[in-house]
Parts: structure tokens; sequence; C-alpha cells
């Protein structure tokens, strides 16, 4: 079970609860909060409401999730923009709006639901469990670009000890809110839970664990409003880059957890995309590196963002 205990704030006001929660949590679904309404597990100041309920400022709002039913995943003919592929990796390009491997809210759809239909169970490594086959990093449901899903538990230790050691490179493109003046810098802070909201993250002196992200300006956009950055991961904590970029004042464009309330553009969660990916190959023991061209949405903003 995990259980939430949130204050609602002004973008709550005069919401109906259902929406309003379901604003809230990015990874859970609509249908899903439906259900927790539906078997009481939502209350308001106290009481339990219905999903047309009106939230006011300043409401307590409970919720009880329960655990994850453990059933058998649904292969799903999702189609793979796979960019590679041997007998023990592969690397694919993940779409804005797929969620890695099942959550509470997200049982199907997901990337690991694709890769059963295409792979099957016996094709995918078995380290990680019966709902995250072959996976061995994630990125966020609203980030676009690449990922190595490993098919055998050897060449998932090896990737999982070269992400343990760093050693893997990572880079990330990003459009950021505001103008950075300084053209690279490094940001260094720790991150954990947040302490009033788990679904967050936050710089956490006391609780969190030590994060390093580079970041280079490689375009200002906008009249200086916007930067088109590339952050080099060093580590690899949750929400990283979008925590450490809003801690310096540069939040990711259309980032609806980290960034502002209102963002200019019709955007779907934040312009972030892992574009460069690559490690030591666990059977050739070279080393390999895949790229993932910007989305067509990525683009377009760019071009945007140039003509102001």
């Amino acid at each position: 079970m995990e259980y939430y205990n949130l204050e609602a704030d002004a973008s709550w006001s005069d919401k109906r609860a259902d929406k309003a929660i379901s604003d809230y949590f990015e990874e859970y679904s609509r249908s899903f909060v439906r259900k927790l309404f539906d078997d009481r597990l939502i209350t308001c100041n106290g009481r339990v409401i219905k999903p047309s309920a009106k939230v006011s400022l300043g409401d307590l709002i409970n919720i009880t999730v329960p655990d994850v039913e453990q059933t058998d995943i649904i292969p799903e003919d999702i189609p793979l923009d796979i960019v590679y592929e041997d007998d023990d990796i592969i690397i694919v390009n993940k779409p804005k709006g797929m969620v890695v491997h099942p959550a509470p809210g997200h049982a199907t759809g997901t990337l690991v639901n694709a890769l059963m239909y295409h792979f099957g169970k016996e094709g995918l490594s078995s380290i990680n469990g019966e709902f995250r086959p072959g996976i061995v990093h994630r990125i966020d449901m609203n980030t676009t670009g690449i990922l190595v899903v490993c098919k055998n538990d050897k060449a998932h230790k090896s990737l999982s000890e070269q992400l343990k050691v760093h050693s893997i490179t990572r880079k990330y493109y990003a459009i950021v809110c505001n103008n950075i003046s300084e053209d690279e810098g490094t940001v260094n802070l720790p991150i954990g839970r947040h302490p009033k909201d788990r679904k967050k993250m936050a710089i956490n002196y006391k609780n969190g664990r030590d994060a390093v992200t580079h970041y280079k300006v490689l375009e200002r956009l906008g009249n200086n409003k916007y930067a088109f950055i590339e952050c080099q991961l060093e580590t690899g904590r949750t929400h990283q880059i979008r925590v450490h970029m809003a801690s310096i004042h540069h939040p990711i464009l259309g980032d609806d957890v980290y960034g502002p309330a209102n963002c200019p553009f019709k955007l779907t969660g934040q312009t972030l995309h892992a574009g460069v990916l690559g490690f030591i190959h666990p059977t050739t023991g070279e080393y390999v590196e895949f790229k993932s061209e910007l989305p067509e949405y990525f683009n377009k903003l760019l071009v945007n963002l140039r003509g102001f």
C-alpha cells in the first residue's frame, strides 16, 4: 500500500476531484483513479467523496493506493522502433507517452507489454522479475529516446554493473526555461524523495543520494527566454535532469511536475529526449554508441522558438 496526504493548492481549486487527482499523478490513468473512488480509497477532509466533488484551496486529500496485483503481463502487438538488435541487446527508441513497465494505472500499453509480444518471456532477461523483463534502466513516460533492453541475464549483469559504476554514456537534449548566461556547467546536488510529496523527487541533503548532471548550452532561443541544452548524466537518479535543472531556475519546458504551472505551448510533458547511449558491449567487450534523432514535435518547437 502507498498513502498520500496532499493539501490542495490553487491549481486544484474548483476542479472535479477525479480530474484534479488524475492531473496530479502523471503515472495513474483516469480509469485507475476512478477505481480508487469506487473503492472508497479517497477522502477529502476526512470524508469519502465522489469523483464529481469539487476541490477547494486548502482541502486535505488522503489517497490509499493498493499494491499492484501480481498478474501475468499481457503481450500486446504494439510496434517497436528498434534502433539495433543482436543476440544480447535491443536498443529501443521510446515514444512520448509510453510507460516503460507496468505500474498502478498502467497495466497495459507499456514497453514491456510490447517486448513480451515481440520477444516472449524467454527472449528477455529475468533479473528484474516478471514485471520488468529485460529492463535495465528507465526513462520517464513523457521523455522520448533510446534505452537498452537485455535478452539474457549475462548481458543484463554486465549493463547493470556499468550503470553502477557510472561508466555508461547518456546524453539527453532538452529545452529549458530562462536564459542560461554561462555556456556550460555542472549541477552536483543530492536527490531524494520530496519530504512532503512522495511522488516527487527533490534536492534532499538529508536523505538524498549523490547526483551529478553536466549541461552545455547548444542554442539560445526565443529572444533568450529559453535554451536548447545537452545534459550528460554522471549518475542516474529518478527525474534527475528535471529536478536538477529546476533547482537552478531552468525547469524543462513543458514539465508539469517541476516546471511553471502555465506553459505557453501546447505540450504534453517535458521536452526531454534521450539522444545518445554508449556502453561496453557485454559480449564483444568493445565500446558501442547509439543515437536517436529528436522527435518531430521537438524539432517543430525549436523552429518555432528560433522565429521569435
